[in-house]
């Protein structure tokens, strides 16, 4: 497995030409969410430029889930809006409102943005194969030969080139994580984002899983991961932001954010998680 790119590796590698800011792979705007009397997302605004890891942590019920469905239209916004790579996501603008897109439409938005869930979410029937394949034959984006042959390559990708032909119960956690990890970049999307992408595993499966995370942001992938493990945020994250009630209550490089917070709540809840 490559060597984790570090933030100021990739800052160095995309300076190769004029100094200007990097465009925004993804923008929340306004974002308010409630369920019932419970205001999940409180007015979020943020921007994660192209080619970033932007890493989202804090506690239970903070809003972080929500937050990254909410980039996907798995959780449609109450107010506010997003946009992927300046395109807006699940509505269109008719006037001086916004209006839900066609469920087709949508769909078609989200195949351009990976996403790797915690549960893994793979079809038990299908092979790993399989699996990495489904999409790019349902889009029509690819024949059936065509996406296992690519999935192959994918699947290899992770580390688990033997493993093509494995249904999900004959694969670790760790290894069914990966599987779905090749699924999201079948599609070949500008974005990935991951929820908890190591909370269903065992402690000894973790590093494989963030191995390969640490590798798509090394190749420039514009990833935002909801994690718990801070060192991988530490090391491999450019923009670290802890969310507290459904706001954002300090962002920033990791090593402002991490080693020395501004906000007493971030440093309340670090001191519990270090």
């Amino acid at each position: 497995m490559n060597t984790p790119a570090t933030p100021a590796h990739r800052e160095h590698t995309a300076a190769s030409g004029a100094d200007l800011p990097a465009p925004a792979a993804v923008e929340v705007s306004g974002a308010h969410k409630w369920y019932g009397p419970h205001h999940v997302l409180d007015g979020i605004d943020l921007t994660v430029p192209a080619g970033q890891v932007t890493a989202v942590l804090g506690p239970s019920g903070s809003g972080k889930s929500t937050l990254l469905r909410a980039v996907n239209h798995l959780e449609k916004l109450d107010a506010g809006h997003v946009r992927v790579n300046g395109e807006l996501i699940g509505v269109r603008r008719q006037g001086s409102r916004l209006r839900e897109l066609a469920p087709r439409a949508i769909r078609a938005q989200r195949a351009r943005i990976g996403f790797v869930f915690q549960g893994f979410n793979l079809f038990p029937h299908l092979t790993a194969v399989e699996n990495v394949a489904a999409a790019p034959v349902a889009t029509g984006r690819r024949t059936r030969a065509q996406a296992q042959e690519r999935a192959r390559e994918l699947l290899a990708g992770v580390g688990l080139g033997d493993k093509g032909d494995a249904y999900p119960r004959q694969l670790s956690g760790g290894q069914q994580q990966r599987v779905a990890i090749a699924r999201a970049l079948a599609l070949e999307p500008g974005v990935i984002l991951f929820d908890e992408p190591t909370s269903a595993l065992d402690p000894e499966l973790v590093g494989e899983v963030l191995a390969v995370i640490s590798a798509l942001a090394e190749g420039g992938t514009t990833l935002i991961v909801v994690t718990h493990e801070t060192g991988f945020a530490r090391e491999v994250a450019d923009d670290v932001v802890f969310l507290d009630g459904g706001r954002i209550v300090e962002q920033g490089p990791p090593e402002q954010v991490l080693v020395d917070p501004v906000h007493e709540r971030t440093r309340e809840f670090l001191s519990r998680v270090l």
